[in-house]
């Protein structure tokens, strides 16, 4: 891989992109969920054990009906009017998949939860990873991305994994809302330079 993107790609993904805090009616497909998924699906995780799930619930369904008591009070109202609300998850049963992820070594992962502590730091760090590309692919489809962490995790956990057979071992992570946004209320904040924030060892 050796070409640069255009820096209109990098305006898109970085410089001009928003966080979400309202959204449009506009709608937004299956085709391009299903699209934004076989995009992120490709980014690197260790060993490429890929322990995130990804719940879309649809604006106006049942389950986002079900999901939105489980939303802080400032979070409520966005979530409702987002065209989707991703629940980015992990999935405690991650070592089943690794003979389809890893066919060279398909036990890779398989004592992990002997140690909970690195169990928990894989699985947090490896899907927090994922849907940190889920927000890069969905900006680079063209949609605007609301990130959250207020909700209450194990209602949405009891609400949607816990009893269901095929999500029964995924945990809630955070959420992200998905769609067009209104236009933003505030000048973009300020981020830390090089000088305060990085460091070079040469």
């Amino acid at each position: 891989m050796t070409e640069r993107l255009a820096d209109a790609d990098f305006d898109l993904l970085f410089r001009d992109a928003r966080t979400a805090q309202g959204f449009t009616d506009e709608d937004v497909s299956e085709e391009t969920i299903r699209e934004l998924y076989d995009l992120l699906k490709f980014g690197p995780t260790s060993s490429n054990s890929c322990p995130a799930r990804f719940l879309f619930i649809a604006r106006g369904s049942e389950a986002k009906a079900r999901l939105i008591p489980h939303m802080s009070d400032g979070n409520k109202e966005k979530t409702e009017k987002a065209p989707w609300t991703v629940v980015v998850a992990y999935d405690t049963a991650f070592p089943k998949a690794m003979s389809i992820l890893f066919p060279p070594k398909p036990t890779r992962f398989e004592n992990l939860s002997d140690n909970p502590e690195k169990f928990q730091n894989h699985v947090v760090l490896n899907s927090s990873l994922q849907g940190a590309y889920l927000i890069l692919a969905a900006r680079g489809l063209g949609l605007d991305c609301g990130p959250m962490g207020g909700f209450d995790a194990d209602g949405v956990d009891a609400e949607f994994f816990r009893d269901d057979e095929k999500r029964g071992n995924w945990r809630s992570s955070w959420l992200c809302n998905l769609g067009h946004m209104t236009p933003a209320k505030h000048e973009r904040l300020p981020r830390l330079t090089f000088e305060q924030a990085a460091d070079i060892l040469a």
